[in-house]
């Protein structure tokens, strides 16, 4: 086989220079049939290896009738069906070849984002456990927002997965952009459409934005590809060699951190995402005049140990309202206790879990009213009334030992006659 350079060379001096194919062979000292092949073909020559028997040709017949009848079956599983018992690399390769003959191709199309047409969700779940106090340490997801025209990243760790801590999340972020995207894509998280359809505090909360959720196909990550770069974004740029002390400095290093990625420039857009944000946020919808319902939320009749359990933490709230239904009310950070609308605890929300908050107040109004209740009861014992009303009063003993002649301080017959 002759070289590039050969077959460059025969080409200019026959076409250019118009030298003879036997001149060309003489000067060149190549066979001439070579130099004729050289000029009749368009392309330059290629090393080609002649094709060596694989490993795999055995057992490649056993491989496609496995995947005729189950395309999708893993390769370690077929590798245990045929018996394979080699690098299982070789067979993975060869079986990434020869799938899409059975189980067909599934191309995605490139999407282009309207300015202000959609955000994207997801939960991130850091490695690091972040300290919550009282001695507990806790993996807390991180409610991630990337918008889709300008690429805008906003996050923030939230308390729990739950679907009140999470509406408490978005409305956070959507607040820090200041306006509203038209629609809000999600996964099937199960607070939000775990069943296949957007729960009913999630659609009150779209509601009231005036704007839609729209969940992902199931096992479709690619479906929200955006904002699932920007989590690996986040686990390979924004966690190595970072320390967290509390969820509060957490996010702080994180909107730090964010500040200045939003500035980086995206490859895919070809501008920075924050020069892209006043267009994306002008096409979005306005905030609500009336912030949506959010939070962990819950009313109980408050028992006598005047405690409320809220994401497996009990706050205490003011005993005057024992036996009262009351309405317990979670944020991020703060817990608020109401009573027929009047607020009868407050308390700094706890993340750690199995705890008890008390409010020192509520306890030392707590142990007035026992004495209270305790003298209410030495009080009713000492008074009895009758059935009609009016107050009977309690005789004392001697009165008693007095009406039916009995003495008990004389000296009775036995000590008489010692005597």
């Amino acid at each position: 086989m002759i070289t590039v350079e050969d077959w460059a060379e025969i080409r200019r001096l026959h076409r250019a220079e118009g030298v003879s194919i036997s001149e060309i062979s003489r000067r060149l000292g190549i066979a001439r049939n070579t130099v004729r092949r050289a000029l009749t073909s368009d392309r330059p020559p290629r090393y080609e290896r002649a094709p060596r028997p694989r490993l795999t040709d055995a057992v490649e017949p056993a491989v496609r009738a496995l995947l005729a009848e189950h395309p999708r079956m893993p390769a370690s599983v077929i590798a245990q069906r045929i018996g394979w018992t080699h690098s299982s690399s070789i067979l993975r390769d060869r079986i990434s070849q020869i799938r899409p003959e059975y189980a067909g191709v599934d191309p995605v199309d490139r999407v282009a984002y309207e300015p202000g047409q959609v955000a994207q969700c997801d939960l991130w779940f850091p490695e690091p456990r972040i300290p919550v106090g009282w001695g507990q340490q806790r993996m807390l997801p991180v409610l991630v927002m990337t918008l889709g025209f300008s690429r805008f990243t906003t996050a923030t760790m939230i308390p729990s997965r739950q679907g009140g801590d999470i509406l408490a999340g978005m409305w956070q972020l959507i607040g820090q952009i200041g306006r509203v995207p038209r629609t809000l894509v999600w996964d099937r998280e199960s607070a939000i459409g775990g069943t296949g359809k957007v729960t009913a505090p999630a659609a009150a909360f779209a509601g009231t934005l005036a704007t839609r959720i729209r969940l992902a196909p199931p096992r479709d990550p690619e479906f929200k590809g955006m904002v699932e770069r920007t989590n690996r974004f986040l686990e390979t740029s924004f966690l190595p060699g970072r320390t967290f002390t509390s969820p509060a400095d957490f996010n702080t290093q994180l909107d730090g951190w964010l500040a200045q990625a939003n500035t980086r420039r995206v490859r895919a857009i070809g501008a920075r995402p924050i020069d892209r944000l006043d267009t994306d946020r002008q096409a979005m919808l306005a905030l609500p005049p009336v912030g949506p319902a959010v939070g962990l939320r819950h009313r109980i009749r408050l028992a006598r140990d005047y405690y409320v359990r809220l994401d497996g933490v009990d706050y205490s709230v003011d005993p005057r309202v024992i036996g009262r239904f009351v309405e317990a009310t979670a944020s991020a950070w703060t817990v608020t206790v109401t009573c027929d609308g009047q607020t009868v605890a407050r308390h700094d929300r706890c993340w750690a879990r199995h705890t008890v908050i008390t409010d020192p107040v509520h306890r030392a109004t707590a142990a007035e009213l026992r004495r209270d209740q305790a003298t209410a009861r030495r009080r009713h014992h000492a008074l009895r009334q009758h059935a009609d009303g009016h107050v009977v009063a309690l005789r004392a003993l001697p009165d008693y030992d007095a009406l039916f002649g009995v003495d008990f301080t004389a000296p009775t017959r036995t000590e008489a006659s010692s005597q």
